[in-house]
């Protein structure tokens, strides 16, 4: 239970933050037709754009050195409380699927554990002590790269996984919605993409929840376009699980070689399903076992397997 002197600390806090600021204009919007209401709100989202791209050095910047790390077999580790760190998760869980990343590879941390996916555990986001409790149960390290998330940019879960991280020696990304964050501060990488205020006061699932998850899906996607996940805007890691995955598959290695059907259920058939290999296959004119050769020799990079092929 905190002291109310703290209660008064934090209300201070919350008081100067862009993100929690209250917009009088917006004083009788309950009033308004539903269809006034959603023009409203579709111009508030209209800005979350231009104020990522005000961002974009400092988030290349950032991706680069995950990617430096990553190459090297590090990890991809994003930590955060309620909004941002379900955001957080849900990124990380689309990168098996999206890019055939290993288990592990991609990690979304949440205060609160799993639970707090889809029951509310906001206080948990208060323990600096539980976010590196959570970063030592993955045994984080230098090759590891990790993002705190928070709107607010003050949330100690997320602030205390950048700091605990960067004394372990991992690349630290700080993502936040207002600008001198605490959270930025302590990363190596401070990315604050400043919204302005909340249609509805302090709810920031809304426009920082929308700019947290652009960022983050530059940082996995253009990460993994780093590292030799796609060829060209192809995804051509696809993990064919499930129907639509294995028609998507057979789809890619048509857009990528122009190959008739038969050629590609071949060659598909012969790389147990890896659109990657048999791509190489087809226009590299080697079988299934050279093309996971040369693959695995070039790290992955269909283009430059593909060079060796026809050199």
């Amino acid at each position: 239970m905190t002291s109310a002197a703290d209660q008064e600390q934090l209300r201070a806090q919350l008081d100067t933050l862009t993100t929690e600021a209250f917009r009088p204009e917006l004083a009788e919007i309950d009033r308004l037709a539903t269809l006034e209401i959603a023009r409203v709100m579709n111009g508030e989202d209209a800005a979350v754009p231009a104020a990522v791209a005000t961002q974009l050095p400092r988030i290349a910047a950032a991706i680069d050195g995950i990617a430096e790390r990553m190459a090297r077999g590090g990890r991809l580790v994003y930590a955060g409380a309620g909004t941002a760190g379900r955001l957080g998760v849900l990124d990380a869980s689309e990168c098996p699927p999206t890019f055939n990343t290993a288990p592990g590879q991609v990690v979304g941390l949440i205060a609160g554990g799993p639970a707090a996916m889809v029951t509310s555990a906001e206080g948990a986001e208060d323990s600096k002590e539980l976010a590196a409790a959570d970063l030592d149960a993955l045994g984080v390290g230098p090759d590891d790269s990790v993002v705190g998330i928070s709107a607010s940019g003050r949330t100690p879960y997320a602030v205390g996984a950048v700091e605990h991280a960067r004394r372990l020696g991992a690349l630290t990304v700080g993502l936040s919605c207002n600008t001198g964050s605490a959270l930025a501060a302590a990363a190596e990488h401070g990315i604050e993409v400043v919204v302005g205020p909340e249609l509805l006061t302090g709810s920031t699932r809304l426009k920082a929840g929308t700019a947290q998850k652009i960022v983050l899906n530059m940082i996995s996607t253009i990460t993994m376009i780093k590292l030799g996940k796609t060829y060209g805007n192809l995804m051509v890691d696809v993990r064919a699980s499930n129907e639509k995955l294995r028609a998507r598959s057979r789809r890619i290695v048509s857009l990528a070689t122009g190959a008739p059907d038969p050629q590609i259920e071949a060659a598909l058939a012969a790389s147990d399903g890896e659109t990657k290999h048999a791509i190489l296959a087809i226009l590299g004119q080697v079988d299934a076992a050279t093309a996971a050769r040369l693959l695995s020799e070039s790290d992955g990079h269909l283009r430059a397997a593909l060079e060796a092929a026809q050199g």
